[in-house]
């Protein structure tokens, strides 16, 4: 392996035992793990760091439903104008939603993944999926899974197709429109829904999950049906649905930049894209208002998914990140993705944290590894001298 786990970049002071929990768990995976880690500080970037063949600071991973993040961030902005209220139905935006049982489904309950509408009876083909305003149409007719607002699941294939034609109904633009000129350009944001081919050559194709015997028992033992809540919004029961781990390496994909799974990312634009939402670099304004961040961050939905059947927790649009790792303040938001990304901003402490992975991880979903690297950035930021940055929370012990 030689100095394949010995990561490049660099820390600031204080977040050496950053660098040394990446370090450890690049020893540990091994051969041709490959991996970025990045985090702010009240707007400062105190750790950029990478590891592994072929991939650079600068390299593009898919960012599978990490994506979910940059999409949610423009309807945030939008709601924080005043442009879209959250508990307008969705019938008023799109005239055409508000039919099958769907009538009275609010903004709020659709980003809150209650709204039952996480697939189509007969699935999409990659083109479909590929193409958000063709998935919204093909969802406005369909009849819910499960009566809106007495449940929730994760809408993962589609949550932001549906969101994202609100959001084109009432502006005439689209979610990757809006977020390239708010987010992406003006805050230097290395995040991509719909990749130019000028960056194409930035792009590392993601790779397959390490298939043990042990992991494909544990896969086998887990597997849900095709046609089973988990089947229909993971589009499984489309016959020509490609496996979840290829989708970023469609060009089709990277193209069109799909909101709910499509995006392209660097941990550096991860991270400074929730950086640039509370605290940014440079000076800039924050992109949301601690009442707006507060409102999306707060617990919408917690408890048995129905699609996962996994115990979760969503905020509008986020994932509500402190109840997957309680070390992290209350009031934290982000999204994590299939591929083992994770990313995600903590008002309280002005963190913001990005991280990719090249390789599939077990089982999907944010990696693992996750845990230990945000417990020490954590610790870090706790024990270095920036903590006197602090925005009047003052919560600490």
């Amino acid at each position: 392996m030689g100095n394949v786990s010995t990561p490049q970049g660099s820390v600031a002071d204080g977040f050496q035992a950053v660098r040394d929990a990446f370090a450890a768990v690049a020893a540990e995976e091994g051969g041709d793990f490959a991996a970025q880690l990045v985090a702010y500080r009240h707007g400062e970037r105190v750790v950029d760091l990478w590891t592994g063949p072929e991939i650079t600071g600068d390299s593009l991973l898919g960012a599978y439903s990490a994506s979910k993040g940059a999409a949610h961030l423009v309807v945030a902005l939008l709601v924080q104008e005043g442009v879209l209220d959250l508990d307008r139905e969705v019938g008023h935006y799109w005239p055409e939603f508000g039919v099958a049982g769907k009538r009275d489904v609010t903004l709020r309950d659709l980003l809150s993944h209650r709204a039952g509408l996480v697939g189509a009876d007969a699935g999409f083909t990659l083109d479909e999926l590929t193409d958000d305003r063709v998935v919204a149409e093909r969802l406005a007719g369909q009849r819910p899974y499960w009566r809106p607002g007495t449940a929730f699941g994760y809408h993962a294939l589609v949550i932001a197709a549906l969101t994202g034609e609100v959001v084109r109904r009432t502006t005439g633009r689209t979610v990757q429109e809006h977020f390239a000129e708010r987010v992406r350009d003006p805050y230097g944001v290395d995040v991509h829904l719909g990749l130019p081919d000028d960056q194409e050559h930035r792009y590392l194709s993601a790779q397959p999950m390490m298939p043990t015997p042990e992991r494909l028992a544990e896969l086998a033992a887990r597997a849900t049906g095709p046609n089973s809540l988990s089947g229909i919004a993971f589009n499984r029961h489309h016959p020509q649905n490609p496996e979840l781990w290829r989708l970023p390496n469609f060009r089709s994909v990277r193209a069109a930049g799909p909101a709910s799974f499509g995006g392209v990312a660097s941990a550096r634009g991860m991270a400074r894209m929730y950086a640039a939402a509370i605290t940014p670099p440079d000076g800039l304004a924050p992109l949301l208002k601690p009442d707006t961040a507060a409102e999306f961050a707060q617990v919408h939905s917690v408890g048995h998914d129905l699609v996962t059947r996994e115990h979760k927790a969503f905020g509008l649009g986020f994932h509500a990140t402190s109840e997957v790792y309680p070390v992290l303040g209350q009031g934290a938001f982000g999204h994590s993705g299939a591929g083992g990304q994770q990313a995600f901003a903590d008002p309280r402490i002005g963190l913001a944290y990005g991280y990719t992975r090249r390789r599939f991880p077990f089982p999907n979903g944010p990696a693992p590894e996750n845990g230990r690297l945000i417990r020490a950035l954590y610790a870090a930021a706790g024990s270095s001298t920036s903590i006197s940055h602090g925005h009047g929370h003052g919560h600490r012990p």
